[in-house]
């Protein structure tokens, strides 16, 4: 038996099954996640799950076609007068205020009628197709995860370490996301409350050269990581700030996307965080009547959505850290075009898909679906975008991943869409070729990460203030050859102006440092 069904098989946990503790679940982590430019390291990814298959035609209303729209839904419509106007031919459900000001802002994008060929209305098929962004039954995998794969297959010894402290991905709530299931485990790690103290108990086992002592001994590394890993997500969201008021403490995305940005402001490396939205699967009540389809199960879902996301970018901007964090939502499907006699909708196929941060690409990608004036047993909406070439565009446009590499991450020809192109890193890129050094995020709140070069010898990392008084001490040890980041705990230190100085045999290197 092979260790990893060998882990399958244990009361325990196994390295695909999540550990549980405090509310925290746990999942092996990776060695790497993408062979990228280095200045993508600092780039992060949020992804919100709609679970259930979102209405897109009543969250991206294609207003010039309002006329056959009420021939197909008249006991769902939103009214035309209510419509919050987004372009002269979309516009917003009424509760997406959050959005629309984003929108408005250049800080939201839309891609339409994203979906796959052939369509599965089955919500278990379709989501094991998105998360795998794969049409492959036999696929296993995540998208993530085979990325992980690809380079990793020894994964998961030897984390974390020097180089990679951090967990690679963060799945926020009781339950590990596929989208990062890789061969022998799962990279993200499960995280209902990232602020409270986490730790898994087990005895140390012993190797005793037998098979089951091998793998007990596994285990315990396994447990080691999970407690490393739990030590370092406390440390960050305890560590980190957020700073926007618009966060409701009654909607349960607003305060995950709040400890995601404690989480990335406390200095945490993950690149990846996945939160879920449940209930969007609205056969029926989603409206409260055909008097009032303005309100309604459908409606607080995209409320709630809609004033999560706007807080959370509210909050980056306010912490500096807006040119690192994008996000996108995505449904295993859309709804029908027409309406069912319960005052919803049935299983569709393609729906639109949300973008977010200053780094969008272009304000709609895609044209409106075209709604007939005549009711179609069944129809739904035909993709216009393969959301496989949606992975690939973010794998390229945000993580900077190789083309060629990024298809033989897929089954299809990739045709890619530039949807998150609009933060470019030349600059930095050239900061960093220029003087050696680069610290991020620069102004910061609590915690930032210094990177350099070093040439196998010993580094020596220490803060001063402006009058040349040395008040932190980072670092001080060997580093192999490469390119290294190393966390800065600044959470002791008082607003202002510092130095940071790296000494190393290779050379000494200085850089400014504001924390705010």
């Amino acid at each position: 038996m092979k260790r990893r069904n060998f882990i399958k098989n244990m009361s325990l946990a196994s390295v695909a099954a999540p550990v549980v503790v405090n509310n925290i679940q746990f999942k092996g982590i990776a060695k790497k996640l993408f062979t990228y430019s280095k200045m993508a390291e600092s780039r992060v990814l949020v992804i919100i799950r709609l679970n259930g298959g979102n209405d897109g035609l009543n969250s991206v209303i294609p207003i010039d076609q309002y006329d056959n729209l009420m021939i197909q839904r008249p006991n769902i419509i939103i009214p035309e007068a209510q419509i919050l106007p987004v372009t002269d031919t979309i516009g917003f459900h009424p509760v997406m205020t959050g959005m629309k000001n984003m929108f408005d802002s250049g800080k939201l994008g839309i891609i339409q009628d994203v979906g796959y060929p052939e369509q599965n209305r089955s919500h278990f098929r379709s989501m094991d197709i998105w998360t795998s962004g794969s049409l492959e039954i036999e696929e296993t995998r995540g998208w993530l995860g085979r990325n992980f794969d690809m380079h990793y297959e020894n994964f998961p010894s030897a984390y974390p370490n020097t180089d990679y402290p951090h967990p690679f991905a963060i799945s926020m709530g009781y339950e590990t996301s596929t989208t990062c299931q890789g061969l022998m485990g799962n990279f993200s790690h499960a995280v209902a409350n990232p602020t409270q103290p986490m730790n898994v108990n087990g005895n140390s086992a012993v190797n005793d050269g037998t098979y089951f002592g091998d793998h007990m001994q596994y285990i315990t590394t396994i447990i080691n990581q999970t407690n490393a890993y739990g030590t370092a997500i406390n440390n960050a969201a305890n560590g980190g700030s957020s700073l926007s008021t618009l966060y409701d403490a009654n909607n349960p995305i607003a305060v995950q996307l709040r400890n995601v940005a404690k989480m990335i402001s406390g200095g945490l490396q993950s690149k990846v965080y996945i939160l879920n939205i449940n209930g969007f699967d609205t056969h029926d009540n989603q409206v409260t009547s055909e008097s009032s389809t303005t309100t309604g199960m459908h409606a607080n879902l995209m409320k709630t959505l809609s004033d999560a996301i706007y807080a959370f970018q509210d909050d980056l901007q306010l912490l500096g850290l807006e040119n690192r964090v994008a996000g996108m939502t995505f449904s295993e499907f859309g709804r029908q075009v027409a309406s069912n006699y319960s005052l919803g909708t049935d299983h569709g196929d393609a729906a639109p898909m949300f973008l977010f941060g200053t780094c969008v690409s272009g304000s709609v990608i895609g044209n409106n679906p075209t709604i007939g004036d005549q009711i179609v047993n069944q129809a739904g909406i035909p993709i216009q975008y393969d959301f496989r070439d949606i992975y690939a565009s973010i794998l390229k446009d945000w993580f900077l991943v190789d083309p060629e590499e990024i298809q033989t991450l897929f089954e299809h020809d990739v045709n890619f869409v530039e949807v998150l192109a609009g933060c470019g890193l030349s600059v930095e890129e050239k900061e960093f070729q220029k003087d050696g050094i680069l610290i991020y995020p620069n102004p910061c709140v609590s915690n930032a990460t210094v990177r350099f070069v070093a040439q196998n010898e010993r580094v020596h990392i220490e803060i001063y203030d402006l009058n040349g008084r040395s008040v932190a001490v980072v670092t001080d040890q060997l580093f192999d050859q490469g390119t290294h980041n190393v966390t800065c705990d600044l959470h002791d230190l008082k607003a202002g102006r510092y130095q940071v100085r790296v000494v190393k045999q290779s050379g000494i290197l200085t850089k400014a440092l504001v924390k705010i």
